[in-house]
């Protein structure tokens, strides 16, 4: 049976990162946000790039969930990488039998790169509050939450990884801390807007980045988003 896993991040939270890792294991395919043409269209949210990704992707939430989370794969692990904040008017229900990751950062450090894309940014971009909501959903069910905060994971990939595919309960792959730089044939289309920082690299940037200002318009978002931070990593 094959695994399914969907790792719901923020934005400007090393996703595309972690997805390339797991793209160099021999076992797994990795899918790149395959709801993000769903979610500009039952948002209407102007991105960089939503003519592409309109026109690149099925905008139906259900047939993409029905076709590509639970289409047919020729590997024993799929690993979607998704935006929390593209879950919106799907029936989650639909989503049950996967293995859940929540990807998350301090947003004292994600708003002031998110506000270089979006400089309007709200709090429902930064997809913390659908992640809250999958988190209580785990809890209740009875599940054991998988929460990265991305700083743990820059700080030691090797050992994060160890724990991570421990609680997956795959296979170690030390393949998983290196790839080679560029871009990769999964990326989506809107890659040239997002990807430069992570085409770059050739593993998992151990060095932090310095924590800039938020901007001052952004202010009141911080401040709702810290809160549903601080339940995220009460799990990490």
């Amino acid at each position: 049976m094959t695994l399914r896993i969907n790792c719901w991040s923020g934005p400007r939270n090393i996703s595309t990162a972690l997805m390339y890792s797991f793209r160099e294991r021999s076992d797994t395919t990795v899918v790149d946000e395959p709801l993000y043409a769903h979610y500009l269209r039952v948002t209407d949210r102007d991105h960089p790039g939503r003519d592409q990704v309109l026109n690149a992707q099925n905008p139906d939430g259900e047939v993409v969930v029905r076709d590509v989370l639970w289409g047919e794969y020729n590997s024993d692990i799929v690993f979607f990488k998704q935006m929390a904040h593209h879950l919106v008017e799907l029936n989650e229900d639909s989503l049950v039998g996967f293995k859940n990751i929540l990807l998350t950062r301090d947003p004292r450090d994600m708003l002031p790169s998110l506000a270089i894309q979006l400089p309007d940014a709200t709090l429902a971009d930064t997809g913390l509050a659908n992640q809250v909501h999958l988190l209580n959903s785990i809890v209740e069910h009875g599940e054991k939450p998988i929460v990265i905060d991305s700083s743990a994971l820059l700080g030691n990939p090797e050992s994060f990884l160890h724990s991570l595919c421990d609680r997956l309960d795959i296979k170690q792959d030390p393949s998983m801390l290196s790839w080679a730089a560029g871009p990769k044939p999964e990326d989506g289309v809107w890659a040239p807007f997002w990807y430069q920082n992570v085409h770059s690299s050739t593993g998992f940037d151990r060095g932090l980045p310095s924590r800039r200002t938020v901007p001052s318009n952004l202010v009141p978002v911080l401040d709702e988003a810290i809160g549903l931070f601080d339940r995220l990593i009460e799990f990490a």
